[in-house]
């Protein structure tokens, strides 16, 4: 069937008050530009919905784009009709016939936000079902458990019709909650951590440290690659490479090997702070998990966070490896993150690695090294560089 426009439903942003405006304007933009390709549409909005008008468009492509925007909960493919009583019965018989198979039950859920519509929702519900009833035999009305239903809304910009909901992504539109800089490894549960805190709205950068030689340039396309995951969700993902391979190694060098995880982490942190600091980044995210693995103890999270005054989210800390997994296959960044490309974090990996450290005795350790310079050095051989929508080679796609 022909469809005229895609309804868009969101539910937070109605709780938003007298912000509602601006985070409606913020996820207009977002449908906007996430629709660029299709110059035929147009995004139009109304009080509690948006609508993108299809204009001879096919809506299949457009749905499965919209479910990737954050902020939308869910979508509806619409017939867009002038109400009257012949127009709203022939509307939705024909919807009833479109589908692949005629369902054998059905039930009609009516709104009329505009009252000057002189029937009442119940009314117009037996009107249209009376219809269908009499067209359609084998069909049979079911008001608990319906296989169709059939959607009705009456609104001052027009009268809707619809037989599917389709749920989306939820959450806020990104750019609605501020920037923040995502810690991105190579490894599972980082990319996991970026888009969830892409879900609550933010702006996305991400910060990864490379060692090379220890970590081959394989290892930083895998994260580019990540990356460019995250940006069919949240658009374009600015990620800045430290170059890690002087401190990873003076610290190997200089350090107790049980503390070298939580002292290169605590460089981690500082280096990262001051990188968000010059990006306008309000907060650092990780992709940590507690007691995962033995830095992700509370203790070993206090010492490594002693060292910044920036706030640290971590999204995925009540999460176990299971859960993190399957959020992984559905955004799929799970194929590439298995691919056994080392990051700086696992090629150092004390045999038993210190579970509850103490921040003093850190700092004892770090006495051993020019911190400040160490970090400042890193910080200004920061490179940087804009991860895009546009599709590029994948180091998966390389090994096949």
């Amino acid at each position: 069937m022909k469809y005229d426009a895609i309804m868009i439903r969101y539910g937070e942003l109605a709780l938003k008050g007298k912000n509602r405006d601006q985070f409606e304007e913020t996820l207009m933009r977002n449908v906007k530009h996430i629709l660029r390709p299709f110059f035929k549409i147009k995004v139009r909005r109304n009080y509690g919905r948006m609508y993108v008008e299809l204009n001879g468009e096919d809506h299949v492509e457009i749905t499965e784009r919209l479910q990737r925007v954050f902020g939308i909960t869910s979508l509806s493919p619409t017939v867009v009709i002038q109400p009257s009583d012949d127009t709203l019965k022939d509307a939705a018989l024909e919807l009833i016939r479109s589908l692949p198979a005629v369902p054998a039950t059905f039930r009609v859920e009516t709104r009329r936000a505009d009252k000057r519509y002189p029937m009442s929702s119940m009314e117009i519900s037996r009107l249209i079902g009376g219809h269908i009833l009499r067209n359609v035999p084998e069909i049979k009305v079911d008001l608990h458990q319906p296989q169709v239903v059939i959607s009705v809304e009456i609104r001052s910009e027009g009268t809707f019709l619809s037989c599917e909901r389709i749920p989306a992504s939820g959450g806020l539109p990104v750019g609605a909650s501020g920037k923040v800089m995502l810690l991105l490894s190579g490894g599972i549960d980082s990319p996991v951590a970026g888009w969830m805190m892409l879900k609550r709205g933010v702006t996305l950068e991400a910060i990864h440290f490379h060692s090379y030689p220890f970590t081959s340039e394989r290892a930083l396309e895998k994260v580019r690659d990540l990356a460019h995951k995250l940006t069919r969700w949240g658009g374009t993902v600015r990620l800045h490479v430290v170059p890690f391979t002087e401190i990873q190694t003076k610290i190997r060098e200089r350090c107790p090997e049980d503390y070298t995880i939580t002292i290169m982490r605590r460089f981690m942190m500082r280096i990262a702070e001051q990188v968000a600091k010059r990006s306008g980044a309000l907060a650092l995210a990780t992709g940590e998990s507690l007691g995962q693995v033995a830095s992700q103890t509370l203790e070993s999270m206090n010492t490594i966070n002693d060292v910044i005054r920036t706030p640290v989210l971590r999204p995925l800390i009540g999460m176990d490896k299971h859960e993190i997994t399957e959020i992984a296959r559905k955004i799929d960044t799970f194929e590439l993150s298995i691919l056994p490309y080392e990051d700086c974090c696992t090629i150092f990996t004390p045999k038993k690695p210190v579970t509850r450290p103490k921040p003093a005795i850190a700092e004892r350790f770090e006495q051993q090294l020019d911190v400040e310079a160490l970090v400042l050095d890193a910080v200004e051989r920061t490179t940087s560089e804009e991860i895009t929508t546009k599709p590029r080679n994948s180091v998966v796609e390389e090994l096949f």
